[in-house]
């Protein structure tokens, strides 16, 4: 059976397109010419139509989104779940930012070509950002992998479209200025492939958009603009920086401030427990970085709320002191579940025995370059990911730009988009599948419009079920 006659029977296990008539999965493993990995790639459209990827009828079957919602509610702290609604519940685009879990189901039963490099999972426009490169070059690049996983291309470019169209609409662009957006989404990234395509394999690796290349590529000068305060704003975000705001001196030590119910501390079991993890921690990093950062003495942890849609997991911040008081480092600890995209490929259970490890690794497959800190941990039977918790992070203001703006800047991450893809796996097949014409555009453009209709729909019935009382809520400001 092809992608494109999957029914949603298949729920347990996609069944990928053959790549005309060919095993994918070992086209990866056996090395093929690029212009025959080209052809290949250009004859599944016979199979799966680029037009096809446009489509989208909620299929009488489809899952209750409420459902899905607090289905993914088990196993999160219960406290923090009223929380996490009220960020789903604030707009159309919150929810969309909170439900991986509900589009992961839609789009990994629509058509698809079965070419499955490692893909973000969560790849809508609010995660992307700028953070430091170990040389502390700002960079800008997909900065969120807690879904991430191998999977469809497409599953990927067609949530980032759809929260394009999603946001626009939220930030009051009219339907032509939001189809004009995901359209330049979508061209960029068919640019970007078919370039990175042609080079040797290796040098599609090297491949960076420091903030000064952003800038120069930034054609509307608003945007220009908000990149420079972003960029501004990043720059200051370091752990010597939040020192003042984080942490206050308490019987002698330095101590981080607790702000309930979003900043608290942890118990002295839990601390030490922790405290023992990162110790672990440090075995997975590089020999330099490991011996660098073994020189710190974790002084406090605390929980600290994240996000949207990790709200309700365990998230730590751990301060670590060095050779002076304020010779300080900040790590963040969060934790990591399978992705939402793994029951819908076969043989996840055989490659992802530690699901830390698994985001570590696929961010770093996905990054040109990554915090050089990302390691992994477990503590009692939760399984985490460690990072800097102030390493120079910072994002594009969405509600700041206007429609012109907005279409600058999704042509931007379709781009990135395109790059960490290429870098993994399928770029020849996906250059001679999209092509040059702009099909796939006008495709994933009609797709971006009936899914953001999807999405307020689906966030309309989350608001009911608050109003009914099926979900709690609680409005924080962050």
């Amino acid at each position: 059976m092809t992608a494109a006659g999957r029914t949603r029977e298949d729920r347990g296990h996609v069944v990928f397109a053959a790549a005309a008539g060919e095993d994918y999965a070992s086209l990866r493993r056996t090395p093929v010419a690029r212009q025959e990995r080209y052809r290949l790639g250009r004859a599944l459209r016979q199979q799966v139509p680029r037009s096809s990827l446009g489509d989208w009828t909620p299929p009488t079957d489809r899952p209750d989104p409420v459902q899905l919602v607090r289905e993914s509610h088990e196993g999160r702290v219960e406290r923090l779940i009223p929380i996490r609604v009220g960020r789903m519940a604030d707009s159309p685009y919150g929810f969309l930012r909170g439900t991986a879990v509900v589009m992961a189901d839609d789009v990994a039963h629509l058509p698809s070509t079965g070419i499955t490099p490692v893909v973000c999972g969560d790849a809508h426009l609010g995660n992307f950002g700028f953070y430091a490169s170990p040389e502390r070059d700002l960079v800008i690049d997909l900065n969120d992998f807690d879904e991430a996983h191998p999977g469809g291309w497409e599953w990927d470019l067609r949530r980032l479209v759809a929260s394009i169209w999603v946001a626009g609409r939220q930030n009051g662009a009219d339907e032509d200025q939001c189809e004009t957006a995901t359209r330049s989404c979508v061209s960029s990234y068919r640019a970007e492939v078919r370039t990175l395509a042609e080079q040797p394999l290796l040098s599609r690796s090297y491949e960076r958009l420091t903030v000064q290349r952003l800038s120069e590529r930034a054609a509307d000068a608003s945007l220009r603009a908000e990149i420079a305060r972003a960029a501004d704003r990043a720059r200051s975000r370091t752990s010597d920086r939040a020192l003042p705001r984080f942490t206050q001196r308490h019987l002698g030590r330095r101590t981080i401030v607790e702000e309930p119910p979003l900043i608290t501390r942890v118990p002295e079991d839990e601390f030490h427990a922790i405290a023992a993890a990162l110790d672990d921690y440090l075995g997975t990093l590089a020999s330099h970085w490991r011996r660098a950062l073994g020189g710190y003495t974790v002084v406090d942890i605390a929980h600290k709320v994240v996000g949207v849609g990790s709200v309700g997991l365990r998230a730590y911040v751990a301060l670590l002191e060095g050779s002076s008081p304020d010779d300080v480092v900040f790590l963040q600890l969060k934790q990591a579940r399978r992705s939402v995209l793994a029951r819908y490929v076969h043989g996840d259970s055989a490659w992802h025995r530690h699901q830390g490890q698994r985001v570590v690794e696929y961010q770093q497959a996905l990054q040109t370059v990554s915090d050089p800190l990302l390691g992994w941990a477990t503590v009692g039977e939760r399984q985490y990911y460690v990072r800097q918790f102030r390493n120079m992070k910072g994002t594009v203001a969405l509600d700041s730009i206007d429609p012109a703006a907005l279409s600058d800047y999704a042509g931007i991450v379709g781009h990135l988009l395109a790059k960490g893809h290429a870098r993994t796996s399928g770029a020849s097949m996906i250059s001679g599948y999209v092509g040059g014409s702009d099909k796939l555009d006008s495709a994933l453009a009609r797709f971006a419009r009936l899914y953001a209709d999807q999405t307020e729909s689906d966030h309309a019935r989350l608001v009911d079920a608050v109003r009914r009382g099926v979900l709690p809520i609680e409005r924080l400001d962050r």
